[in-house]
């Protein structure tokens, strides 16, 4: 179990304050010609899968939706998810685990959000560089089911 010390402010006891990897959700989002990526607006900079934290109260599922809206403009439909992602080093700003989905995209995609950049890649011409373990991620989803538009 990891946690930190902290004083109390109020009456100068010790108090336990515990560290947990925050969860997250990226989505892979099929859609006529391929994959929709994201080139991400804040750090660290680089094409990666739609994607965010979950909110509090919300459910991983719920959190897929919003953050393919927000990030994408796309409404997605037939989410099912790929896997969960937990290495402490695949986020080098803080330890995440993610809820990886699979879903279908509709609508026209326009980058928004945390989102500079929106693209369609096929799988065979995907970016050079993706951020976090997104290149893991995409190698686990062609091997785990025919994707759409190879």
């Amino acid at each position: 179990m990891s946690f930190t010390t902290l004083t109390c402010p109020s009456c100068g006891s010790s108090v336990k304050q515990f560290r947990n990897p925050f969860p997250t959700v990226d989505i892979i989002i099929e859609v006529e010609g391929g994959i929709v990526l994201i080139e991400r607006k804040n750090a660290p900079l680089g094409w990666a899968l739609p994607g965010g934290f979950v909110d509090y109260g919300e459910s991983l599922e719920s959190a897929a939706i919003r953050e393919a809206l927000e990030e994408t403009t796309l409404k997605i439909s037939d989410l099912r998810l790929l896997g969960c992602y937990s290495d402490p080093a695949r986020d080098e700003r803080m330890h995440t685990i993610s809820a990886v989905y699979i879903a279908k995209g509709s609508g026209v995609p326009c980058a928004a959000d945390d989102a500079m950049n929106l693209a369609i890649f096929k799988l065979d011409s995907l970016p050079g560089q993706l951020c976090f373990d997104h290149a893991r991620i995409l190698a686990d989803y062609v091997a785990s089911s025919p994707p759409v538009d190879k």
